[in-house]
C-alpha cells in the first residue's frame, strides 16, 4: 500500500492548515511556474538569439524577478547528457539549492531521475533541502527518455513501462521515509530495511511527476500529486485527466486530490502579428539536426510503450522545437489572449502553467506583470459571477 499523510483534525488549537501553493486552484486561482533555464540553449532548439542565460547569476536574478511578478513556483531541469544543444547543465539540486538561498516565497520544484539516483539518498537530500529552505521545495519524478543518459554511465535501459514502474516505487520509498520513523520497503526495484530519515521535511513535499502515456496517466493516479502534461489541444488535454482521475479513483484516492500543470512556450506582444511572426522567426531558425535527434530519440523511448506511444507521438517538426510540446498550449498572442486561453485551461481541469519563454531577460517579468494580473481578474469575474448565480 501506498503510505498515506495523516490528515490534521480541525479545532481551536490545531487548524487545519491553508492550502499549498500546489492547491491553490481549489480555491479558484490557478498557479504559475517557470521552467528553470540550468542548461544553455533556453528553452527552444533554435538559432535565434536569445536573451537567456543559463548561470546561476541569471537563474538568481531570474527567480527574484519571478516571486515579486506572481510566479508560485520553478522547476528546474534534471540533464546529464547533451541534447537538443543543451551541452552545459547545472544540476537540478546544487542550482535549487541556490536559488532558494536567494529568495524568500518561491517554492522549488526539483527532477529527479529514477534509476539515476536512489530514492532513500533522494529523500534526504529533498527533506534537507525542504528544513533549510522552510517548506518551499517539491519533487519532480521524471521517468526518462535519453536513453544514453542510462547507458552512458553503465545502467540498464529499461522498456517503457517499467521505467514508470521504477518510478512508482521511487516515489512510493519517497513518501514511505518522508511520513514513517522506520520505513520498510521491497519492491522489485528497490528494497529499503528499516531505514530511518531524521530530520522530515517541515511541510508535505509534493510529488510531481511528468508522462502523457497511459502508463504515466496509471502511475498519476495511484501515487502522484501533480501530473506535469507536455503542450496539447483541448481533447488531448481533456483525455490525460479524464484517464488519469479514473485511475486515482481505481486506487481508492479521492480525484480531486489529484492536480495537473501544463507546459506551455509563452510569446506575449502587444499584437497576435507580433506573437506569431517571432513564433515563425523561431522555427525558421531552428536547429534541423538537433530536432530531427530530439524527435528521434523521445519518439523510439515512447514507442517501447504497451500501446506504442509515450508524450511526443502527435509532435510534429515545429512542434519539437520547443522539446516539451508548448506551442502546441497556445500561450501566443497579446496579454488578453493568453490570459484568456489560460483561463480556457483551468476550466478544463489544469491547475498549474508552467511557463517558458525566449527571453528570460525580460519576457519572464512581462508575462507578470501584463498577464497573471489579468488572469486573477477574470478569475475573480467568474467568482462574482457565480456567486450571484447561486443567489438568485
Amino acid at each position: 500500500m501506498a503510505p498515506v499523510y495523516p490528515r490534521l483534525l480541525p479545532n481551536e488549537e490545531n487548524p487545519l492548515p491553508a492550502p499549498e501553493w500546489w492547491e491553490e486552484s481549489d480555491r479558484g486561482e490557478v498557479q504559475f511556474a517557470y521552467w528553470v533555464p540550468n542548461v544553455s540553449g533556453g528553452l527552444v532548439i533554435t538559432t535565434l538569439p536569445m536573451q537567456t542565460g543559463w548561470d546561476l547569476e541569471s537563474n538568481v536574478r531570474y527567480a527574484r524577478v519571478a516571486e515579486e511578478n506572481g510566479f508560485a513556483a520553478a522547476l528546474s531541469q534534471t540533464r546529464w547528457f547533451a541534447s537538443y544543444g543543451a551541452d552545459h547543465q547545472h544540476e537540478a539540486f546544487v542550482i535549487s539549492s541556490q536559488i532558494l538561498a536567494h529568495t524568500r516565497r518561491l517554492h522549488l520544484i526539483t527532477a529527479v531521475h529514477p534509476g539515476l539516483w536512489h530514492p532513500g539518498v533522494v529523500a534526504k537530500m529533498q527533506a534537507s533541502l525542504d528544513v533549510v529552505s522552510g517548506g518551499r521545495t517539491a519533487v519532480n519524478v521524471v521517468s526518462g527518455w535519453f536513453r544514453s543518459e542510462f547507458t552512458g554511465y553503465g545502467l540498464p535501459w529499461l522498456e517503457h513501462d517499467e521505467r514508470y514502474r521504477r518510478s512508482e516505487e521511487f516515489i512510493r520509498v519517497l513518501k514511505g521515509m518522508w511520513t514513517e520513523d522506520v520505513f520498510d520497503f521491497y519492491g522489485h526495484f528497490y528494497t529499503i530495511d528499516e531505514a530511518p530519515l531524521l530530520p522530515k521535511p517541515v511541510h508535505r513535499i509534493p510529488v510531481f511527476q511528468g508522462g502523457n502515456s497511459k502508463a504515466a496517466r496509471r502511475m498519476a493516479g495511484r501515487v502522484s500529486d501533480v501530473l506535469f502534461m507536455n503542450g496539447n489541444t483541448n481533447r488531448g488535454f481533456r483525455e490525460i485527466i479524464s484517464d488519469a482521475r479514473a485511475a486515482a479513483e481505481d486506487a481508492g484516492r479521492d480525484p480531486r486530490e489529484l492536480k495537473f500543470g501544463a507546459n506551455g512556450f509563452a510569446i506575449v506582444r502587444d499584437t497576435e502579428d507580433e506573437a506569431v511572426e517571432t513564433l515563425r522567426e523561431i522555427v525558421a531558425n531552428a536547429d534541423v539536426e538537433a530536432v530531427k535527434g530530439f524527435g528521434e530519440a523521445v519518439k523510439a523511448a515512447g514507442r517501447s510503450s504497451r500501446e506504442g506511444e509515450g508524450m511526443w507521438a502527435d509532435s510534429s517538426f515545429e512542434d519539437l522545437i520547443q522539446y516539451n510540446d508548448g506551442f502546441k498550449t497556445g500561450l501566443i498572442g497579446t496579454p488578453e489572449q493568453v490570459a484568456d486561453r489560460i483561463i480556457e485551461l483551468k476550466e478544463l481541469g489544469v491547475d498549474i502553467i508552467l511557463c517558458g519563454f525566449l527571453h528570460y531577460d525580460w519576457e519572464l517579468e512581462e508575462f507578470g506583470r501584463r498577464v497573471i494580473p489579468l488572469v486573477r481578474e477574470r478569475e475573480e469575474a467568474r467568482r462574482r459571477a457565480s456567486s450571484a448565480a447561486r443567489a438568485r
